[in-house]
């Protein structure tokens, strides 16, 4: 039997080893970078959240004129069937739409290509690791590139264009720091690689509307912060208000909640997770189990 648990894969209604997945080089997705993809988190052998999930990677597709061939009840039947075969309880799960191959050499027509589906998943990801999150992470802010714009390259729409990350993850990772956060070209705080970033002043929890991606997670942090009295703004965060926040903290579907203790050279919360960070952050992990967010990996035993 096929040891699935280091990741496996869907692939054209298939489930490999995720070693053994792979597109043709000539894919747009890879030449291109054209993909649109989605992560759910698997929690305990229950997906989190799966339909807010599957419904923005499903308007990813429309957004960006995939077609795939599957419906979201076919996109949501592929997950179970990977997962469950994975024998995985805690998975990072992946939604993918590429491009696909141009028929035609040298065409650049994207009308040509045939777009396809796949999905992988991995035990589960944290993109900063429970220790350190649970003392407050440390993050740069990019000094030498700032957030694609908006108007080029539509941030609610979850994608594989990381060059401006990437640039900013090596400004982080060579001086020390754990990850990076980019500003926009108005110097308003944005988002980074995989999370959205939140300052909290007093009982006011502040985020950004533009420029980032309206993670899931983001939205159950909005939701959770309601569930406990404190007030919520979605708008712009200039980087001059940012840095007189009390605490800031990051959320992905990688780790749920992240306090920081530092960025750049301030600390917050005296370089320490906040109170009101670590409390959200033990209250994602109580949500990620309610029954109202959980749909059980189906087959799985």
């Amino acid at each position: 039997m096929t040891d699935l648990t280091n990741g496996a894969a869907w692939m054209g209604g298939r489930i490999i080893p995720i070693a053994e997945a792979a597109i043709p080089v000539t894919d747009w997705g890879v030449t291109h970078s054209d993909i649109a993809y989605d992560v759910v988190p698997v929690w305990q052998g229950a997906f989190f959240r799966l339909d807010d999930y599957v419904a923005r990677f499903m308007a990813s597709l429309t957004a960006l004129r995939f077609d795939i061939g599957m419906d979201a009840d076919g996109v949501r039947a592929a997950l179970h069937q990977m997962v469950a075969a994975s024998a995985l309880r805690d998975a990072y799960v992946a939604m993918v739409a590429a491009r696909g191959r141009n028929p035609v050499p040298g065409s650049r027509d994207p009308r040509d290509c045939s777009n396809h589906f796949y999905a992988w998943c991995v035990p589960y990801v944290h993109i900063v690791k429970p220790d350190a999150a649970a003392k407050g992470t440390r993050v740069w802010i990019a000094k030498t590139v700032r957030r694609i714009p908006q108007d080029s390259v539509d941030p609610t729409v979850k994608n594989y264009h990381w060059g401006d990350f990437t640039s900013g993850l090596f400004e982080a990772k060579d001086r020390g720091f754990e990850t990076t956060l980019l500003l926009d070209h108005a110097g308003n705080v944005t988002e980074g690689p995989g999370f959205n970033v939140f300052a909290v002043f007093g009982n006011r929890v502040v985020t950004s509307e533009h420029g980032v991606l309206h993670g899931i997670t983001r939205r159950t942090v909005l939701e959770m912060c309601a569930e406990v009295g404190l007030q919520t703004e979605t708008r712009p965060l200039p980087l001059e208000e940012f840095w007189t926040a009390d605490e800031v903290f990051l959320s992905s579907s990688g780790g749920g909640v992240i306090p920081v203790a530092q960025v750049d050279d301030r600390h917050f919360s005296n370089g320490a997770a906040g109170p009101k960070a670590t409390a959200l952050r033990h209250r994602y992990f109580d949500w990620i189990m309610r029954d109202a967010h959980r749909t059980p990996v189906s087959g799985q035993l």
